[in-house]
């Protein structure tokens, strides 16, 4: 009878630590996040001119034209989309993600858009972009959405560096307006702006 006391009073003494460590281990459960919430979707923009599938283009290295990603502001180098509230302030918009930075979408379809219009060689990575004579960089200053007025704001400043030395600079910039404060109708009102802008650039460029 002693020895079944013994371990009867064992077995209580060893269960209170385990049941304690399993009471704070719920209690850590509901202040610990292990990973932030994924969002429902994620913002892309894709370029209404595309090159059909088995085209082909062919030409001098030298005469590609490089599509650089254009430089942004902080604001702009993250995957969000700025609302401009006032003059001053600046906040992001509710469940808007991007797949990828904006930078680079904005260029993925600027080069796709020339490539489709155009007849040149168009290099966005690799060792012909820094072999082409004709560079095009700039710098992507506004893809927001103004909450004052409901409209989509897309504005490119582009720099065009030729063969012979010359640079050219030019404005483009597209607005959308009557867009709701959504992130589907903010995204899809960006994609227009963003390939009425592409299209502007291609013709420039020829």
């Amino acid at each position: 009878m002693r020895v079944n006391a013994m371990r009867h009073r064992t077995n209580r003494i060893i269960s209170r630590p385990a049941v304690a460590a399993l009471a704070a281990l719920g209690l850590l459960s509901g202040c610990i996040s292990f990973g932030a919430e994924p969002p429902e979707q994620l913002l892309t923009l894709t370029s209404a001119a595309s090159v059909p599938a088995g085209s082909a283009t062919e030409g001098q290295a030298s005469a590609a034209l490089a599509v650089q990603v254009p430089s942004v502001t902080q604001r702009l180098n993250v995957n969000r989309i700025p609302v401009v509230t006032s003059d001053s302030s600046l906040a992001y918009l509710v469940d808007a993600f991007w797949v990828e930075k904006p930078a680079r979408l904005f260029r993925n379809v600027l080069a796709e858009t020339i490539r489709a219009k155009g007849n040149r060689l168009v290099a966005t990575g690799g060792e012909l972009e820094y072999v082409a004579e004709t560079q095009l960089s700039g710098a992507l200053s506004a893809m927001d959405y103004d909450a004052v007025s409901g409209s989509v704001v897309v504005r490119y400043d582009a720099v065009l560096r030729l063969p012979d030395g010359r640079i050219l600079t030019r404005r483009f910039e597209e607005t959308v307006s009557g867009v709701p404060a959504e992130a589907g109708a903010v995204g899809a009102a960006m994609n227009d702006a963003a390939n009425t802008v592409a299209d502007q650039v291609a013709e420039w460029v020829g």
